[in-house]
């Protein structure tokens, strides 16, 4: 085949958010012989988190403004703050993709219980394109699942990397939860903070939900808000505190804060926060023997930092990986069942990308950010 399709290119997002995005022709890639092309439909605003050699030749950012510009820990002010929508999660790196197949390989078995036009979203597998392309190649159909019809593929879009992440948050700090509620009693209580209102906040909000109800009574949660939406997450999670991190304030008056709101130390920290003053926090509202959980991207970067300080504060701070394939399957059953709710999404046509980002980058966009390739499902 060789006709040319587009490839729209998000990258880690510099100072003023628009010169990240990248959009050129490449040629349509050739079905795998055990595989399938997918023609994408919908795909989630999410950033490739290094940049990538193809496209050193069309433009460089600067590393001084890029998403991992540190802050100053130990001072009352940032020396250099990342865009809102990176620190709490509105904009996150991933690779999100929903589509129809649209061919199998000439070495895909009539009994693959998959047929041409079926709706499907992508499990993010080693070797995926530094891109979301028109047309996309799977070597193998273990890496497909069907969408249901009842589940709009704008919706399909959200789960295969911020939903699934957040899944798998819960997963992690629910066996904490379970051990800490069997320690301390039918009395105990197990505080979680949860840093961020963006995307993968309010994920881990949802799926929380239903994996805690039965021990509702014995979980409190208090989510600390990077921007002035709190209220908002506070009227739709009845249960939830909600705390205000602005970083106007000093340290000492966030950490305060954020205790009066959680009535103490926190047992567990999810932070979904970039920053090494984040973190920093999130372990000043840590109790002795507390963990915190943050994406494994973040804490390649800041564990050398934090590491011995977690140490002598006898705490822990734990990686959080994606999720698994099978932890996929069983979120597009909840999702398409009911059980947890998406989060609030807004689609936009991909050629508007620029423009997305640079509302996520300033928080701008109400929970996700869907870019839709094709005008229908």
């Amino acid at each position: 085949m060789n006709k040319l399709c587009r490839q729209l290119s998000i990258e880690s997002p510099n100072v003023n958010g628009r010169d990240c995005v990248f959009s050129f022709d490449v040629p349509v890639p050739d079905v795998p012989i055990n595989g399938a092309r997918i023609r994408v439909v919908c795909a989630g605003a999410c950033y490739h988190p290094r940049r990538s050699p193809s496209l050193t030749s069309l433009t460089s950012v600067s590393s001084s403004s890029s998403l991992v510009t540190e802050t100053s820990v130990e001072g009352d002010f940032p020396v250099s703050m990342p865009h809102y929508g990176v620190r709490d999660a509105a904009l996150f790196p991933g690779y999100e993709v929903a589509g129809i197949v649209e061919s199998l390989g000439t070495g895909v078995s009539d009994d693959c219980n998959y047929a041409i036009g079926d709706r499907v979203i992508l499990y993010p597998f080693d070797g995926i394109p530094n891109g979301y392309v028109e047309y996309l190649v799977v070597p193998d159909l273990k890496y497909l699942i069907k969408v249901p019809d009842t589940m709009p593929l704008s919706v399909a879009a959200m789960l295969p990397a911020g939903a699934l992440l957040a899944m798998n948050t819960v997963f992690a700090a629910h066996e904490h939860v379970q051990k800490l509620v069997k320690e301390r009693g039918d009395n105990g209580v197990c505080k979680i903070l949860i840093v961020g209102t963006g995307g993968l906040a309010l994920w881990t909000l949802r799926i929380a939900a239903y994996y805690f109800h039965s021990m509702q009574d014995k979980v409190t949660i208090t989510v600390a808000s990077l921007r002035d939406d709190g209220l908002l997450m506070a009227q739709e999670f009845q249960r939830i505190n909600v705390v205000e991190w602005n970083e106007r304030l000093y340290e000492k008056q966030l950490i305060e804060r954020t205790m009066d709101a959680c009535q103490g130390l926190c047992d567990i920290v999810i932070d979904f926060g970039t920053t090494s003053r984040s973190l920093h926090r999130s372990m000043q509202c840590l109790s002795k023997n507390g963990v915190v959980f943050v994406i494994k991207d973040v804490a390649d970067r800041l564990l050398p930092k934090f590491s011995r300080r977690a140490e002598e504060r006898e705490q822990s701070i734990k990686p959080v990986e994606p999720g698994t394939l099978e932890q996929l399957n069983e979120l597009v059953q909840l999702v398409s069942s009911g059980k947890v709710e998406p989060p609030p999404h807004t689609v936009y046509p991909a050629e508007e990308a620029m423009d997305v980002v640079h509302k996520l980058c300033h928080s701008e966009i109400h929970g996700r950010a869907i870019l839709r390739f094709y005008p229908a499902d």
